[in-house]
């Protein structure tokens, strides 16, 4: 199975240089979407080895994932893995999803965080559980960290499903549309690591765009 990993980054020069590297010994190619960082992301990523491609302006994570996705098809990839640019997510997990993928009838497979939650804020605990627990009502499949965004996905998925959304909730979108596509999901445990540095999540405007899309999805669903 030939893989590209599919980093989205805004302002992540710190992060990037090291998480590249060690992407790479596990025999990936890897895109990393820059969103219009004013860092030099874009320059260390590029030094390290990752095929760089670039938003003039920022976009948003959905945006920027669907930018690496039609990346991978145009270049003939069976697989992406995404991970975030910020350093949480651990490229040691990274065969873990292959294997799975490859002994599997999984067309994703999403990393779970909920069985290792000692360093995870309470909050998002929470936060994780409740909105879990939703996509897995609207999607008819038990996704146990639906909020992950170190996932596995296979090109059967990335060819029929489209982004109506350009931000946060377009990781929620795709696992929706691809049950309703039949395809069926899979889970691995990951470690994530937590630091200091803030979210870049509005806790307030982008809860409130995700219930609007959840809402709009319901409604889909009974239409």
């Amino acid at each position: 199975m030939r893989i590209c990993a599919v980093i989205p980054t805004y302002n992540e020069a710190k992060e990037i240089g090291w998480l590249v590297r060690e992407v790479r010994k596990h025999g990936l190619d890897v895109a990393v979407v820059d969103d219009g960082s004013n860092d030099n992301t874009v320059d260390v990523a590029a030094q390290v080895g990752a095929v760089v491609l670039r938003n003039d302006v920022n976009q948003g994570k959905g945006a920027t994932l669907a930018r690496g996705f039609d990346y991978a098809l145009k270049n003939g990839f069976d697989a992406v893995i995404t991970m975030d640019g910020d350093g949480q997510h651990l490229p040691q997990d990274v065969p873990d999803f292959i294997r799975l993928a490859g002994h599997s009838d999984n067309a994703i497979v999403v990393g779970n965080r909920m069985e290792k939650t000692k360093t995870m804020p309470f909050v998002r605990i929470l936060t994780n559980k409740f909105m879990s627990w939703l996509i897995s009502c609207v999607a008819g499949q038990k996704i146990p960290d639906s909020q992950c965004g170190f996932r596995l996905i296979k090109k059967e998925v990335l060819q029929k499903v489209k982004f109506g959304t350009k931000r946060f909730e377009a990781e929620s979108e795709i696992l929706i549309k691809a049950s309703r596509l039949g395809f069926k999901i899979g889970s691995v445990p990951i470690t994530t690591v937590y630091s200091k540095e803030k979210s870049r999540i509005n806790p307030v405007v982008d809860t409130l765009r995700f219930i609007r899309f959840i809402i709009g999805e319901l409604w889909i669903s009974k239409s």
